[in-house]
């Protein structure tokens, strides 16, 4: 990966948490629980899956980096969904650990040398995974969840 690359990732990664709350200004709690129209997750259900999915990425990276050939396991988000009780919890403390993970996991991007930039793994889900790919994962991660609460709130409002 180039250098300007990987530092517009690190940079969109970086965002993210600000980027996901932007997402959710002014919303209350009708519209945390307001359901698309496709059936998909609620704005609630969407921060609870990001902050899951954030913590989780934030030990994969980290196992990519201390360890030898990590195996880097997949999961099921909607299984996470049910059995985690994500519609009946509030955001606020999910938030606050989008934002730990993200900003630990940032001091250690921000110290990584090119050999541990090219440390790989093994995802059981996908095979070959490695800190790069990591970081074209999860850069845009936050995003894509915030383009997915924009969309709910637009739908519920129709």
């Amino acid at each position: 990966m180039e250098a300007a690359r990987r530092a517009e990732l690190v940079a969109r990664y970086k965002a993210g948490h600000a980027t996901l709350l932007a997402s959710l200004a002014g919303i209350d709690e009708a519209g945390l629980d307001a359901r698309p129209a496709d059936g998909g997750w609620t704005p609630r259900e969407v921060v609870q899956h990001t902050a899951d999915s954030e913590m989780t990425a934030a030990i994969r990276l980290r196992r990519l980096v201390a360890e030898e050939n990590p195996v880097i396991a997949g999961y099921d988000g909607d299984t996470f969904a049910v059995r985690l009780h994500y519609a009946d919890r509030p955001i606020e403390p999910a938030l606050g650990a989008i934002a730990a993970a993200r900003s630990t996991t940032a001091q250690i991007l921000d110290g990584l040398t090119e050999a541990e930039w090219a440390r790989t793994g093994t995802h059981t889900e996908s095979g070959p995974y490695g800190v790069e790919r990591w970081l074209e994962t999860y850069a845009v991660h936050c995003e894509e969840h915030a383009d997915q609460i924009r969309r709910a709130r637009e739908e519920a409002t129709v």
